[in-house]
């Protein structure tokens, strides 16, 4: 099995490195204080900014080093190789999943499976073409053209994206959020 290990280029270096905007803009989706599960948390950008809102976060990688002493900050570090062994959550279980700059596409029906009734998918990463630009390169770690919005066919799709995007540097990406619903939701501005 590949491994998922080219970097992407947007691991930030700095703790306080300000989180996706796709997940700003989603985030209010996610139900007040609930727990939701950071997917290759990195440094934990994303893992601090919900925690920052209430959430309760599962922050997990292969190193989360950086999110060491977190867990009374509302952030449960768990160090996990992803791509080797089961999936470790159980159906039902999360509020929310927020994926950034991470594909393992053996993980896509476990993540819609583990979302509750309401859960938010908040998933953005890179795409075909984006080797012009600079990391990742190998195709088996970059979606095809509406692969991402094909990818959970069982949650409604709120909002996808598909193109070349400027931040937090040049790079072709996919952004899809998703629930575990069938209702209509507010949306705000992006």
């Amino acid at each position: 099995m590949l491994k998922n290990r080219e970097t992407g280029g947007d691991r930030p270096a700095d703790a306080g490195n300000t989180p996706s905007a796709w997940v700003v803009r989603f985030a209010h989706l996610i139900v007040p204080g609930g727990c939701v599960l950071d997917l290759a948390c990195g440094r934990g950008r994303h893992a601090r900014y919900l925690a920052a809102r209430g959430c309760r976060v599962i922050a997990a990688d292969i190193d989360v080093s950086a999110l060491a002493g977190r867990s009374e900050a509302g952030i449960t570090p768990v160090q996990r190789d992803l791509e080797d062994g089961s999936w470790p959550w159980e159906p039902g279980s999360l509020d929310a999943i927020v994926a950034v700059n991470y594909l393992h596409r053996p993980h896509f029906p476990h993540i819609a499976a583990s979302l509750r009734a309401g859960g938010v998918l908040i998933y953005e990463t890179f795409g075909a073409g984006n080797g012009r630009f600079g990391p990742p390169r190998n195709p088996d770690f970059l979606l095809q053209p509406g692969e991402l919005l094909q990818a959970f066919p069982e949650l409604q799709v709120i909002a996808y994206e598909h193109g070349i995007g400027h931040e937090p540097r040049l790079a072709v990406r996919q952004r899809l959020c998703a629930l575990r619903a069938h209702a209509p939701v507010e949306l705000r501005g992006g």
